[in-house]
């Protein structure tokens, strides 16, 4: 009998190291990976102003520095209230820049997924109206 669960622990407590071990690595893979993320674009600031079952309003500021991570946008009419200069990146590796006036208003429908950040000396803040 004790032979039998001698056994049993030398064959399971390995096991169960081995888990412990690979469960820590893969979560420690994932924090890399989410920094890596977030180091590559820090976020700008997103204040929900308001909303309704048509539209959402948001205010957006990007830091010299900040943007978002790419992502295709819904068509959205865009109030530059503190000018910049932007740069967009496309899935392709286009880069595009735009000079943003304070005071300046557009309607952006871009179909294609992209990211942004502010490389300008600004920052800059826009109210966004996004249309559902």
């Amino acid at each position: 009998m004790k032979n039998s669960i001698r056994r049993i622990a030398t064959l399971i407590l390995p096991a169960l190291a081995l888990g412990l071990i690979a469960h820590a690595a893969v979560a420690e893979e994932k924090k890399v990976e989410m920094s890596a993320q977030k180091a590559a674009v820090a976020d700008g600031t997103t204040k929900e102003i308001a909303q309704n079952d048509k539209v959402r309003v948001v205010e957006v500021t990007y830091k010299p520095g900040q943007g978002s991570p790419s992502q295709q946008r819904p068509m959205r009419v865009v109030r530059c209230l503190k000018g910049g200069t932007l740069e967009r990146t496309y899935a392709d590796g286009t880069k595009e820049k735009r000079e943003w006036k304070t005071g300046e208003t557009t309607i952006i429908s871009e179909p294609r997924a992209y990211s942004t950040k502010n490389v300008g000396k600004s920052t800059i803040v826009y109210l966004v109206v996004f249309i559902k």
